[in-house]
């Protein structure tokens, strides 16, 4: 049997530290809200469980702390089939995040880099030896951008599919280094950071569009613009396109975004269209914002395939 392509994430492993709350509080205010829950996440960390979760044959590169935060983890990425012999152990503590849930699902986040912020340019570059000629590479921004910048270089030399989740939101990100990018996936935030810009109204289409094709001039092969529920729209050379999203109530959409890029790279690693890519990763995610958490809310591939074939409520 042939050999399953590789995909590799290098990125952030986080703890994350959940409140469900009715509202934020103002500035000198104290409010209750639910029980803290505590999950494993972290872009990184999150977008490997998920590509797991699909089937690809997936390593992860980071660093965690030398403490019991590191260890739940790393059993939950294991527990996915997740290689996890490229994650490093630093001095300082496991990066964390404070995660606000609001009653419509929506959610402001908080992060403590902690080890993350250890992985230096150097790490990268020797970490990424185990790339395959032929793999997928997915990074994010939650490690230092000096150490992305690196990875990109080092994929190019190896001849290895580049897919770049601009999260969380940074200006500085060099144009060479956007020009290393095949598949750029941001959402309506992160676009506009990287524009310089305001916000734009996803419902316009026109708008929409136009967003997309100035994403691409800044350098990506393809740009995959993440619109929530409505899907996503794919740009490249060839023109601009809309991937409908599906229609589900969402209960939490923390770790939506890491599902789609861990399900769009394992469909892409799969060979899979870019077109059928996205639409399996809207599934995925779709059904991640139906349950509570990050990583415990990504779905099986067998229910996102079920879901794909008796589903039909598109928007």
């Amino acid at each position: 049997m042939r050999r399953k392509p590789q995909v590799v994430v290098i990125g952030s492993l986080n703890v994350d530290l959940v409140q469900k709350v009715d509202r934020l509080p103002r500035a000198g205010e104290t409010i209750v809200g639910d029980a803290l829950e505590i999950f494993s996440g972290g872009k990184g960390a999150n977008q490997a469980y998920a590509a797991g979760r699909m089937g690809a044959r997936v390593s992860m590169i980071g660093q965690v702390g030398n403490d019991d935060l590191a260890s739940s983890s790393l059993d939950n990425l294991r527990a996915a089939g997740v290689n996890i012999e490229s994650v490093g152990v630093s001095d300082r503590s496991t990066g964390t995040a404070v995660i606000f849930v609001l009653p419509d699902g929506e959610n402001v986040i908080i992060i403590s880099p902690g080890a993350n912020a250890t992985m230096t340019p150097e790490l990268a570059e020797e970490r990424l030896k185990v790339l395959d000629k032929g793999a997928f590479l997915l990074l994010q921004l939650e490690i230092p951008i000096e150490s992305v910048e690196e990875s990109l270089v080092a994929a190019k030399t190896r001849g290895v599919t580049t897919i770049l989740d601009p999260a969380p939101a940074v200006h500085k990100f060099t144009s060479e280094s956007l020009h290393r990018v095949d598949f750029l996936t941001p959402n309506e935030t992160e676009a506009m950071t990287l524009l310089g810009g305001s916000d734009f109204c996803i419902d316009d289409d026109a708008e929409v569009e136009l967003i997309a094709r100035r994403l691409l001039a800044l350098g990506p092969r393809v740009v995959v613009l993440k619109l929530g529920s409505r899907g996503c729209l794919i740009a490249a050379e060839g023109g601009c396109h809309r991937v409908p999203g599906f229609k589900v109530k969402a209960i939490d959409t923390t770790a939506a975004g890491d599902v789609f890029n861990g399900a769009f790279t394992t469909a892409l690693a799969e060979g899979q269209t870019i077109s059928r890519a996205a639409s399996f990763a809207n599934a995925a995610a779709a059904l991640s914002v139906t349950r509570f958490g990050a990583q415990n809310s990504v779905p099986s591939r067998q229910e996102v395939d079920r879901f794909l074939i008796g589903d039909t409520d598109r928007v």
